[in-house]
């Protein structure tokens, strides 16, 4: 009686559907391979990395430049004893003059006075000297005891003709006499000249104490500065305004 019950009411059941063994199941689709954008992003990786290693390598791109280690006033030149190299960032924007450059620029004139430790532009030079409106330029070889010791490229001097000929020579259009007769007196040329360079051989200068300078002068005085220099009858004296 109870296996018949049993299966009288395992008669209404539904069957549950059999599991499909392993060997058949469906088999699944294919996965769609995209070359295309695998080859986009190998692309992207690789222009990123590009992008960076320029980055790195612009921030590390030096050149040699000239930088002026003395004052160069206007009209003068550069020597190898005014200038050394320094490395400094590329940029095309900036016109720098490069170090291998260095013999072209000792041909060129300073367009205006530059200013120790400046690092050198083109356009700071040009291929003729260009003197302030009124002035000349006049060179003067100097003795020892016609100049002071500390001269610089820059200062502010006055010039006295000295000498014997002292007395017998007027003053110039810059200043008056002084007291003249012995190699002590002198006449006042110019109560204000500029030097515009000093002379680079420096053994030469301590060996005989001789001193040649550039004066900046104005052009009505420079005809009597000239004629005192030639007759070597100049001194110059340092005077306030530097």
């Amino acid at each position: 009686m109870k296996i018949q019950e049993r299966t009288g009411a395992g008669a209404g059941r539904a069957a549950a559907p059999a599991r499909p063994s392993v060997g058949d199941r469906l088999p699944t689709a294919p996965r769609e391979r995209k070359p295309a954008l695998a080859a986009l992003a190998v692309l992207l990786i690789l222009v990123g990395a590009l992008g960076a290693t320029m980055l790195v390598l612009q921030a590390g791109d030096r050149i040699e430049v000239v930088k002026v280690t003395k004052e160069i006033p206007a009209g003068e030149s550069v020597t190898s004893n005014d200038v050394t190299s320094v490395l400094v960032a590329a940029d095309d924007s900036i016109n720098y003059v490069q170090w291998s450059q260095l013999d072209a620029l000792k041909t060129l004139k300073a367009k205006s006075t530059i200013y120790k430790d400046t690092v050198v532009m083109g356009q700071m030079f040009a291929e003729k000297s260009s003197l302030p409106a009124g002035k000349a330029s006049v060179g003067v070889a100097l003795k020892e005891g016609q100049y002071p010791a500390n001269i610089k490229n820059g200062d502010v001097v006055a010039v006295y003709r000295v000498g014997d000929n002292a007395s017998s020579s007027g003053s110039g259009s810059g200043g008056s006499s002084g007291s003249a007769g012995s190699t002590s007196g002198g006449n006042l040329i110019v109560d204000r000249a500029r030097v515009s360079s000093k002379s680079d051989n420096s053994d030469a200068a301590v060996s005989t104490g001789s001193l040649s300078l550039t004066l900046l002068v104005d052009q009505s005085d420079a005809a009597a500065v000239a004629q005192a220099a030639s007759a070597g009858s100049v001194a110059v004296v340092v005077v306030p305004g530097n």
